[in-house]
């Protein structure tokens, strides 16, 4: 009887449709230099996309529905085998799964055109069919305790719609775009405290003996809920008193919660660095946003975002994007030079977004973080799609 393992190594398709971060990462991280590069285009007037959405909206909706759920994919196609033991989603069901997202990217840009009902349609199949596909998996497998996974791709399906709706009818205050963000922070926050203290203790037991991470606890759970608070205050309310409190007080615990995870002792391995500095712009971002709230005439609110959205977001996926890559390809887990590279860049990118924000040399810094953003993402495709693309040594 052959084991799982062999299975998996039996496959004869395809590469890049053997293992689901496979076809996700790649595109998702061909999508975000697209959708940038789109952007700065509309931005000078040089393109005119045919979509209903205006220029903003889509610039939002394809970072947020577009990249996001490409990585949360590739991420739980990835994880869920060995949560339970099955096979990994592979060949046609994947390719099925991978060209309805692209439907979903096409539809958005192209809704002027097909009309924004079909486009919201084939848009939010795209979620729908992976929340399908995960529960399958995680029920066939018995492996329920991990069915809150769900509760994300369910929210962000949520989102996804209010999302649709407001841009076509010009309704609402932004709420889809915020329950979005707000989603994918809470999962960074709720993952990213699992496997950043997990991977730190390893690496330190191995090659600098000494203080090691806290072990995940009930602290961690408190910092979570407040987080989840505070975002959800967020949501309902963005501009109120008790949500610049909320995210003041999640912005705090979560500068605590990273300081128990030893990531000063990690700067000699970027693989392992790299994720502490991704998780340090949450609690920027919740402590920008009290500021935001509270002092608008230094800082908007769209500007404290970005601490989120391009920081902890961009630079956490690409954290997890290139370690995951390296050790599913049977790569070894050494950060080489390109590889830190893009991690300079995407920091980079964050940084100076920031930057714009104050009004520090404001559109230099906004082209100069979007020139980032590109070559970061430009830099995993061209590393990694060799990788992805070929079968695993």
């Amino acid at each position: 009887m052959t084991t799982t393992t062999e299975q998996v190594h039996s496959y004869a398709g395809p590469a890049v449709l053997s293992y689901g971060f496979r076809p996700f990462f790649l595109a998702g991280a061909v999508w975000a230099v697209v959708a940038i590069a789109l952007w700065l285009a509309m931005l000078t007037g040089r393109v005119s996309l045919p979509s209903a959405m205006t220029p903003l909206n889509w610039h939002a909706h394809e970072l947020i529905y577009g990249y996001v759920p490409a990585v949360i994919a590739g991420f739980l196609l990835t994880a869920i085998p060995n949560w339970t033991g099955r096979l990994p989603v592979a060949g046609t069901p994947l390719l099925i799964l991978f060209l309805i997202w692209i439907c979903g990217r096409v539809a958005v840009l192209a809704s002027a055109l097909i009309g924004a009902t079909l486009s919201a349609a084939l848009d939010l199949a795209f979620l729908a069919a992976l929340g399908a596909v995960v529960a399958r998996e995680i029920i066939t497998g018995k492996n329920t305790r991990n069915l809150k996974v769900l509760a994300v791709v369910g929210i962000m399906l949520a989102g996804n719609a209010a999302f649709h709706i407001e841009a076509a009818y010009g309704i609402g205050d932004g709420h889809g775009m915020r329950i979005g963000i707000a989603s994918t922070i809470f999962l960074i926050s709720l993952i990213g405290g699992r496997i950043i203290p997990s991977f730190t203790r390893n690496w330190l037991v191995r090659e600098n003996p000494g203080r090691l991470p806290t072990p995940f606890n009930r602290f961690d759970i408190g910092v979570i809920s407040m987080s989840g608070l505070a975002l959800a205050s967020w949501i309902i309310s963005p501009d109120a008193n008790l949500t610049a409190l909320a995210s003041l007080a999640a912005g705090l615990a979560n500068v605590a919660r990273l300081g128990r995870w030893a990531g000063e002792r990690t700067s000699t391995e970027p693989l392992v660095a790299v994720l502490h500095i991704a998780f340090a712009f949450v609690p920027v971002g919740f402590l920008l946003l009290a500021l935001s709230i509270w002092r608008p005439d230094i800082l908007i609110s769209s500007g404290a975002l970005h601490a989120w959205t391009t920081g902890a977001i961009g630079l956490m996926t690409l954290a997890v994007m290139t370690r995951a890559s390296l050790g599913h390809a049977g790569r070894a887990l050494i950060a080489t030079f390109p590889i830190t590279l893009i991690y300079l860049m995407a920091a980079t990118a964050a940084i100076t977004r920031l930057l714009a924000a104050f009004n520090v040399s404001s559109a230099l810094m906004l082209y100069a973080s979007a020139a980032a953003w590109v070559l970061a993402f430009s830099g995993f495709v061209i590393v990694y799609a060799p990788m992805l693309l070929r079968r695993k040594p």
